[in-house]
């Protein structure tokens, strides 16, 4: 059955060919070929003219070496001369197209329209003119052709990415070649400043500087098939990433190839690469110190000391994207039409939450503060006769504000940031200070719920309102001074932390359950558990309470599970051991400074760049 409503994005590379494929019902996949997920862009004409594309011309590419062209795109836009005939350069790229169009109709199960091709920004009319001259060949109709910036741009707004209309971006593309563009965002989309393209910027320049040295280094020349010691080179690269040394058969031998090697023979193709940026970044005739990010893409974006280099070039700390190779492309199959997930919030490991994630982190908090609430007042002892006072598990009050501020910051960092990306502003307010006013009428919420619990057990329990307010306020105020501080980022830098302000507001809903269900349970003992002839039963409610929270107050304190486990154990045992009325205060207090022990470090790494080392910018 057709599905006219898929979308697929192709980005055809000198090297790689790659697609995405987005359904109708929203859900997309990167298409694959013989088991990858790109397709070589390289051909082979067979004796009978058939254009072999693929995986099945590299394995014939031995036996017809002079039918073999290793990158079409390379050979211009008119004839090539393939084995004494002409062919045109359109009938190969068609030939590439064509298989993709094929494996995009088989998973769609029908016929696909709406295809979205990206193009190099540096390309002029004639040239995009033919290639839409290929694609039509296939019967793509009037493809829509998205520059590979500008598609990067739409990707990175749909991955959580926030960036201001009037706010500046630079794109620095490695893949074969490099292209460096600076782009703006107007109010219909991005607009292009400037952009510089270096065909001997990239990663084909690096195979081949990896090729020489090597060929230089054993003695052996780099006669023969070029373009395959350069396929073998190319492999070996990509394994650098993952070992620090690789075997590969080169003419005839085989050679050990080093981490060390291929920082060397990149080096210069890397200083070209910031060079082109700084001379890009200064042609957009724009202040460097306006830009909200540079971001790095391509199959070469992870190539050695990339990174390194154009922080020290340009004194902005980049990005690289995640999945570098196909954030273009996966940009182009959705450029143009409105994704509801450009807010989408992300966890801590930058993936997507799913939507009923993100309703537990603001419900379960919200909950276990009124829960806490309700528990301190049932559970409060009044005495009267010589005097009149109170005993009432203040650590459970505590809770109850910090918990309610919690739930308030999630829900207001999540809908203001919302707000913001789809242009719903306050007038006169830029989307950055209606971030931030989101935050602080969060905040000031949250802290207006403590003061109401305090309001209200204060005449419940009919006793002077101070202790009351001590303890539903002091505990909150470190997560107040700390959204005062996110609110000053976002109104004065729009530095938005990656997945946005909900992912560094959120409290794992693991610590807020655990430290729920633990006081709980120890005010359920309470007081029976800590004498020695107390029944088992409140024992080891007691017991169980400590342990939670314990384990709680370290995963509000850090994410990372061998931390947890390591120091978690340790932390619950002796919150256990020290069970009293005292210590349930204590652990109280001790929680709402872990929440914001974890608050501040969350903050700290998102607004913060950090530079990485020379030993981590290696793929």
């Amino acid at each position: 059955m057709g599905s006219p409503e898929a979308r697929l994005g192709i980005d055809y590379g000198a090297v790689d060919t790659t697609a995405v494929l987005v359904l109708p019902d929203g859900r997309s996949s990167v298409l694959t070929f013989d088991g990858l997920a790109m397709l070589s862009s390289a051909v082979l004409i067979s004796p009978d003219g058939q254009v072999i594309t693929g995986q099945q011309a590299w394995r014939a590419a031995p036996e017809y070496p002079d039918r073999f062209v290793v990158s079409p795109a390379a050979a211009g836009t008119e004839q090539l001369d393939v084995a004494n005939r002409q062919m045109p350069v359109t009938d190969l790229v068609a030939a590439t197209a064509r298989r993709v169009v094929e494996e995009a109709e088989r998973v769609a199960k029908g016929p696909v329209r709406d295809v979205r091709l990206v193009v190099p920004a540096g390309w002029g009319p004639r040239r995009r003119t033919w290639f839409r001259q290929a694609m039509h060949r296939e019967g793509l109709g009037q493809a829509q052709l998205v520059e590979a910036p500008v598609a990067v741009a739409e990707q990175l707004l749909a991955t959580g990415t926030q960036v201001l209309v009037g706010g500046l971006l630079v794109v620095v593309d490695v893949g074969a070649g490099c292209e460096v563009s600076v782009l703006r965002r107007g109010p219909a989309g991005f607009e292009v400043l400037s952009t510089l393209h270096d065909p001997q910027a990239g990663g084909r320049a690096v195979d081949e500087a990896l090729l020489a040295a090597v060929n230089h280094g054993t003695g052996q020349s780099g006669a023969g098939r070029d373009w395959a010691a350069l396929a073998a080179v190319r492999t070996a690269k990509e394994a650098l990433s993952q070992h620090p040394a690789v075997t590969v058969p080169l003419n005839g031998s085989m050679v050990v190839l080093g981490a060390d090697l291929l920082d060397r023979a990149a080096a210069p193709i890397v200083a070209r690469v910031a060079d082109w940026t700084v001379e890009a970044i200064g042609a957009a005739e724009i202040d460097p110190s306006q830009i909200s990010g540079l971001y790095c893409v391509g199959g070469g974006a992870n190539l050695p000391l990339v990174e390194k280099a154009l922080a020290e070039r340009t004194g902005i700390v980049p990005l690289t994207v995640a999945d570098p190779a196909m954030a273009a492309v996966r940009g182009a199959a959705g450029a143009g039409t409105p994704d509801t997930s450009a807010a989408e919030v992300m966890d801590e490991a930058g993936a997507a939450l799913p939507p009923v994630r993100r309703a537990l982190g603001i419900v379960l908090p919200g909950l276990a503060s009124l829960a806490m609430a309700a528990q301190f007042l049932a559970t409060a002892s009044v005495h009267s006769g010589v005097g009149y006072w109170v005993v009432a598990n203040w650590a459970e009050l505590a809770l109850a504000g910090v918990l309610a501020t919690v739930a308030c910051l999630g829900s207001g960092s999540i809908l203001s940031a919302v707000l913001a990306d789809r242009g719903v502003t306050v007038p006169m307010r830029a989307p950055g200070a209606q971030v931030a006013m989101g935050l602080l009428a969060a905040a000031s919420l949250g802290v207006a719920i403590s003061a109401m619990y305090a309001v209200l057990a204060s005449a419940y329990l009919e006793m002077s309102i101070g202790t009351y307010l001590r303890w539903a306020l002091l505990p909150v105020a470190p997560l107040a001074v700390l959204t005062i501080l996110a609110a000053a980022v976002a109104a004065r830098q729009w530095r938005t932390p990656r997945g946005g302000w909900y992912a560094s507001f959120a409290v794992p809903t693991a610590s807020v359950a655990a430290a729920t269900a633990g006081m709980l349970l120890m005010q359920y003992a309470f007081p029976a558990a800590i004498w020695v002839d107390a029944d088992l039963i409140p024992l080891l409610a007691a017991r169980g309470g400590g342990v939670l929270m314990g384990a709680a107050l370290v995963m509000a304190i850090t994410r990372a599970p061998i931390l947890r486990l390591i120091v978690g154990l340790p932390v619950a045992v002796v919150s256990a051991a020290v069970y009293s009325e005292a210590a349930m205060n204590l652990l109280g207090v001790a929680y709402a400074i872990a929440l914001a022990v974890g608050y501040a470090g969350r903050l700290w790494a998102a607004v913060v760049p950090i530079p990485q080392s020379p030993a981590r910018l290696r793929p």
